[in-house]
């Protein structure tokens, strides 16, 4: 078997392989795509283990290795970076140290989501970011009718978009106001099917057509969440689950003190801002979530408050996958605490 540890870079990566076989031991540095293409073509026929840095900007290289019917592992660049305490940093030593984890099977891979939905995935990221550039354009055309006096508006509406396209500016006030009402018609005629396209999924999905049960959790947001999960038995528990989210927060204790901070923010940025968008939703048909909501937002900042009900919602969703059972059902049972499935 050739072992192969890869430091990856967007314009190159360098490596460092061992035959098991013969000990053949190099080292090697591959510029992309071509000269990285034809060394691996040239190991076809061989049994080949790679592992690689979780990084971006190597989906060509993943798809690759796939074709060529390689094992490719992804591994968590913490873990790996703690398991070199060393003070000298380059890419030789890391493309060793990263073969070295392979030879002593300690590599710490992390799980990655099936090819299929791939395609999947980039709808959802796609879909999202044309929605917060949205977002931003309604800011941007709200900030010019409160320059000219119109306030009391909280959101984006019909009748606010005829209020601005009211307002008496000249020049190039009136050009930018102009240009980003086309902008914004444009994105609503891209993101119309698009939305489409995320339901349709949706609703070939058991998993999220079971979670769509819950109140303020739709296509989007029940999709994002089985894709980023993905199989659920994954996770032991509830807790596990809010941790891979970054729902939980950090902590730094020792002895007899106890400190906590912020949220971590690790695991899936897009899938944690959704939670929080569809907590606010939530939280309105839940008694006991708006009461801790009020209680959260007067006491702290509806910030904290967003977050959680974000971190409760992340939970109950978890719990309707692994139970079975849709929202109804979860709400009558109660509480999932020593609950068994």
């Amino acid at each position: 078997m050739m072992i192969i540890g890869c430091d990856f870079h967007p314009r190159f990566q360098q490596i460092a392989f061992m035959d098991t076989e013969t000990g053949e031991y190099g080292e090697r540095r591959l510029n992309h795509p071509e000269e990285a293409e034809r060394y691996y073509r040239s190991l076809l026929g061989k049994q080949v283990r790679i592992g690689v840095e979780a990084t971006g900007n190597f989906r060509w290289f993943r798809r690759l290795i796939q074709e060529l019917g390689f094992t490719f592992l992804l591994g968590d660049p913490s873990a790996i970076r703690a398991a070199n305490p060393r003070r000298q940093k380059t890419d030789k030593r890391d493309a060793r140290h990263i073969l070295h984890l392979l030879v002593e099977d300690r590599f710490p891979a992390i799980w990655q989501p099936p090819a299929e939905n791939e395609q999947l995935r980039q709808l959802l990221l796609h879909r999202c970011r044309l929605v917060r550039l949205r977002a931003r354009l309604k800011n941007l055309l709200d900030c010019i009718a409160k320059n000219e006096g119109l306030v009391g508006s909280k959101g984006w509406s019909a009748k606010r978009r005829q209020q601005v396209e009211a307002l008496p500016l000249a020049g190039w006030y009136g050009r930018q106001r102009e240009d980003l009402l086309h902008l914004l018609d444009e994105l609503d005629k891209r993101i119309e099917p698009l939305d489409e396209s995320v339901a349709q999924a949706a609703e070939g999905n058991a998993e999220a057509c079971l979670l769509m049960t819950h109140p303020g959790v739709g296509p989007v947001v029940s999709l994002a969440y089985v894709l980023t999960i993905g199989d659920w038995k994954r996770f032991p528990s509830s807790k596990h689950v809010s941790s891979y989210l970054g729902l939980i927060p950090a902590e730094e204790s020792s002895a007899d003190k106890r400190r906590l901070g912020h949220i971590s923010k690790q695991g899936s940025t897009l899938l944690r801002w959704l939670l929080v968008q569809a907590a606010i939703k939530a939280q309105r048909c839940d008694v006991s979530w708006h009461r801790q909501y009020l209680r959260l937002s007067s006491h702290k900042h509806h910030g904290v408050a967003k977050v959680a009900i974000a971190h409760k919602l992340a939970v109950r969703l978890y719990w309707m996958l692994r139970s079975g059972q849709n929202y109804t059902q979860v709400k009558e049972r109660g509480s999932h605490a020593g609950q068994s499935v």
